[in-house]
């Protein structure tokens, strides 16, 4: 059986990367360019390079990969931003799909938000689809997986034509074209959710600051406590300075 690899572009502090080794996949790569989230991947997965600009990816070096993913800026497209949309120097599709023609997975996954729905959502399945893909876009919920709030987000699902030409043929076949995946969420039998205790969450929110801190956002998004947790020294110096700050303000 063929390793399942993983690209993970705009990852942020690694949701894409936890949900795929809960799944199977090896991710092979990072790229984001926010400092703090270097940093926070870096502590969890620390032998996996990551590129600091989408636009100095090449694409090439992932050939083949099985799973590219990515949840490419929410600003041009955000309720509370300008709405630029394709406008917006932030819009970063355009490189995003620039890797996948490269790198060629056979799966894609695309997250952002549901204001991209009248703004550049038709742009990216024309884009895919144009390259061989079968595409589908779903709006899910954050609740929809046991999250404590609601929060919609905008899912693009695509798979390689090639790849799915082969499942089809597998399942008349009798062979192959099993499920793959076991879902984006799991409970252990005590019903944890991702290991993450609600009590221990609202215990760090109330010996902590008044407003959100970390373990409790950790908690909203699905984290595992601490996840966020790196030393001063892995810290970038904006950070150092405002963990400095709170560190004095709570004693």
């Amino acid at each position: 059986m063929n390793e399942k690899t993983h690209l993970d572009l705009f990852s942020g502090i690694g949701g894409f990367a936890l949900a795929a080794k809960w799944n199977g996949y090896r991710t092979l790569g990072f790229c984001d360019n926010e400092p703090y989230a270097q940093a926070v991947l870096k502590k969890h997965w620390p032998e996996v390079p990551c590129h600091k600009d989408i636009r100095e990816v090449r694409g090439e070096l992932y050939a083949g990969v099985t799973l590219l993913t990515g949840g490419f800026p929410c600003q041009p497209f955000s309720d509370v931003g300008r709405k630029r949309g394709q406008a917006d120097d932030r819009y970063l599709w355009p490189e995003m799909f620039r890797v996948i023609c490269e790198a060629r997975p056979s799966w894609v996954l695309g997250e952002n938000v549901a204001g991209i729905k009248n703004m550049a959502l038709d742009q990216a399945l024309s884009d895919l689809e144009g390259k061989d893909y079968e595409v589908q876009s779903f709006v899910i919920p954050a609740c929809a997986v046991n999250a404590p709030h609601r929060r919609d987000r905008v899912w693009i699902c695509a798979m390689d034509v090639a790849e799915s030409k082969s499942l089809r043929i597998g399942r008349r076949s009798g062979q192959g074209g099993e499920r793959r995946g076991g879902g984006w969420y799991r409970k252990n039998k005590k019903g944890v959710r991702w290991g993450v205790k609600l009590k221990d969450a609202v215990a760090a929110l109330e010996n902590g600051q008044k407003n959100l801190n970390p373990q409790f956002v950790e908690y909203l998004m699905g984290y595992p406590i601490g996840w966020t947790d790196v030393t001063l020294l892995e810290m970038p110096s904006s950070r150092k300075s405002r963990q400095k700050s709170l560190d004095v303000s709570t004693k």
